[in-house]
């Protein structure tokens, strides 16, 4: 798991980004843009407690279905697997997700 670390813009984009990417490929129309992360920052200093917090004031809906930390294990599990891949790839210092992508998907194009 990588640390959370004192705020640092590059590495907090990153990190964003990672997350975004992971909520796509599990299915979540999830989108942390920077506002979102600075807010889920002020509320908690780890990304547990950010997901955590993401997930009780935005879908607490799926608190019913979803034990809390079964959902953070998988995103924060996807995530993971997402950087090291693109680390695998060479190009781990992309933080961006190719976000045209996503829509052209679900437009079906």
């Amino acid at each position: 798991m990588i640390a959370d670390l004192p705020f640092q813009p590059d590495h907090d984009d990153a990190e964003r980004n990672a997350f975004n990417a992971a909520f796509y490929e599990l299915g979540f129309r999830w989108h942390w843009d920077g506002e979102t992360y600075a807010e889920l920052q002020r509320h908690a200093s780890n990304h547990e407690d950010r997901i955590r917090h993401y997930l009780q004031t935005r879908h607490p809906h799926l608190l019913k279905a979803y034990d809390a930390d079964f959902l953070i294990g998988v995103i924060q599990e996807k995530k993971t697997l997402l950087r090291n891949h693109r680390a695998a790839r060479g190009n781990a210092a992309s933080p961006h997700f190719d976000w045209a992508q996503t829509l052209a998907g679900e437009l079906g194009a």
